[in-house]
């Protein structure tokens, strides 16, 4: 259906072009989504970054930002109508609040941006998605895996896995290398993301053999659920939750000794987890999108370019450990950048049309859509939590089916 409007957008693009094509005034320099920098005379393409810097997402928000940061660094002009355009990153913090995202989300329409990166966090994506989508603008998913991101519209599209593939690529895990048989889940009432995907993992996993539960707003002590998650005999103790609460769950199962193995999704690949874990007796694990190392040249670049920056160090937790949402913020940067390149404009329809045939060899891997606008992924990568060096440790690329 995406691509079928995409089609449809492009034609009617192209009648419009056809019907001022006389006129002279119609250049690039028209462009509404364009605008000349009074100070230096530059043509400027505006791009909306919908991320959380504040709330209990804030840290992996701006640790997803620093990707794109690195990336507008790195690549900083593109070229449209045979003219080159400084590309300008248009900031709105949604908050980790879906009731916060609609205006966020508002603000970046008012400032005439041709499409937008983010957010970290499905249900802020969900609630702010359907203003994009009325202003026609294509919106590119960065790391928000719940389906119902680009389930029924035509705008928002994603460069990352889905919670069905990675709750079940967890319960596989869970079971078959942790010969767990019977599992604790906890997620945060009201919350998408965990909800979804701890439903995931308990559909893969057994409803039968799982121990289900969610902690309201504002907990802060998980003392109860550790508790609960030992005296029901469980193996395993599955919490795909943000990162302020990762860590309260970590000290909170060393200090009462929780002796089962810990896993969570990709929120948890950061090195908020690696601090909060470092020096414990824990077994975490978690599935994500990339394992540092795996391209080295990369690697070195950016962590070259956090340790110049002191924002960019304390926007990633005060050191240079790269985690996997900063890479994909980096290669949703450089698929932005392809979809404004394939439209030859900067207006959004353009953009919108042209997303859906966009193809990137990413530094995460080839990035594709389907008809729904979801990434052609087929596989998660598995790492440990290394407890003595505080890093993270590779272990298996994990497919389903």
């Amino acid at each position: 259906m995406k691509k079928f409007v995409s089609i449809m957008l492009a034609l009617a693009m192209s009648m419009s072009l056809a019907a001022c094509g006389a006129d002279s005034s119609s250049d690039a320099s028209s462009d509404s989504q364009s605008s000349s920098d009074a100070a230096s005379g530059e043509k400027v393409v505006k791009i909306g970054v919908f991320e959380p810097a504040t709330g209990d997402s804030g840290a992996g928000g701006k640790q997803e930002m620093l990707g794109m940061q690195y990336a507008n660094h790195m690549t900083p002009t593109v070229d449209i109508g045979g003219e080159t355009y400084k590309v300008e990153l248009v900031y709105a913090d949604n908050g980790s609040d879906s009731a916060k995202a609609p205006t966020a989300a508002s603000e970046l329409v008012s400032k005439d941006v041709s499409l937008v990166l983010g957010t970290y966090g499905s249900s802020c994506a969900m609630a702010g998605g359907p203003i994009f989508g009325e202003a026609g603008l294509a919106a590119i998913g960065v790391t928000c895996t719940n389906p119902g991101v680009t389930a029924g519209n035509d705008y928002y599209f994603r460069i990352c896995f889905l919670d069905p593939f990675q709750g079940t690529v967890l319960a596989n895990y869970a079971k078959n290398e942790l010969k767990a048989t019977k599992a604790y889940c906890l997620a945060k009432q009201g919350d998408d993301y965990s909800g979804g995907l701890a439903n995931y993992f308990i559909k893969a996993f057994g409803e039968e053999n799982c121990v289900y539960e969610q902690f309201p707003e504002g907990t802060s002590d998980f003392s109860t659920y550790i508790t609960n998650a030992q005296q029901q005999g469980c193996d395993v103790f599955f919490s795909p939750v943000s990162l302020e609460a990762a860590a309260q769950i970590i000290a909170k199962a060393e200090t009462q000794g929780l002796g089962m193995p810990i896993l969570a999704g990709d929120t948890w690949d950061s090195n908020v987890v690696l601090e909060a874990a470092k020096g414990t007796s824990l077994n975490i694990c978690v599935t994500t999108f990339y394992q540092e190392g795996v391209n080295a040249e990369f690697d070195s670049a950016i962590k070259e370019w956090i340790n110049s920056d002191a924002t960019a160090k304390t926007n990633n937790g005060g050191d240079d450990k790269l985690s996997a949402v900063t890479v994909m913020g980096y290669d949703a940067y450089c698929v932005a950048l392809e979809a404004i390149k394939a439209a030859d404009s900067a207006d959004p329809a353009a953009v919108l049309a042209a997303l859906p045939g966009v193809t990137y060899e990413g530094i995460t891997g080839a990035i594709s859509f389907n008809d729904i606008g979801d990434a052609n992924r087929d596989s998660a990568v598995v790492k440990k939590c290394n407890t003595e060096s505080g890093n993270w440790d590779f272990v298996t690329v994990a497919k389903v089916g």
